[in-house]
């Protein structure tokens, strides 16, 4: 008896995922790194007070709008110089090398824009201390974060994006 594979044929109309599902992916990212870091941060800065929840909300609100929305185009347009640059390495290898950045340069921003809502800007020598040093001690968690997220959620994050 001959078997016949039967091959399923491509509807030349694939099924897209919805806009709104892929700009809720990016916000529960967002929320999860912004919100834990910005949160260190405030922390770090104002302690903890009856002013913690709102100092926060305020931090994470300005790098949600300013610093975030500039990491992921350049989080974008390191993947693909990455590719370019190094198209023989592994993805997993780009990534960590994309995360390693993305911590740096994303840590700088929350941390300034976390010192500016702390300290203000009026007086720029204790906003520049305050930002180097929310910078140094969060450091950490960033580091962390982003290392987990390049090797964990960002592939997976990139193909449903793509899909």
């Amino acid at each position: 008896m001959n078997a016949i594979a039967v091959m399923p044929i491509a509807s030349s109309e694939e099924k897209r995922t919805p806009l709104f599902l892929k700009v809720l992916a990016m916000m529960g990212m967002m929320t999860l790194m912004g919100g834990s870091i910005t949160g260190l941060m405030t922390y770090l800065n104002q302690g903890y007070s009856e002013l913690f929840y709102a100092q926060w909300i305020r931090a994470f609100l300005t790098a949600a709008v300013t610093v975030m929305p500039l990491g992921f185009a350049l989080m974008a347009l390191l993947t693909k110089l990455a590719e370019r640059l190094f198209p023989n390495s592994s993805e997993k290898v780009r990534n960590i090398s994309i995360g390693l950045i993305m911590a740096m340069v994303m840590e700088s921003g929350m941390a300034f824009s976390t010192a500016v809502n702390s300290v203000g800007i009026a007086d720029t020598s204790m906003l520049m201390s305050t930002w180097l040093e929310t910078l140094v001690r969060a450091l950490p968690l960033a580091l962390l974060l982003m290392a987990v997220v390049s090797v964990t959620l960002k592939p997976k994050v990139e193909r449903f994006l793509k899909s």
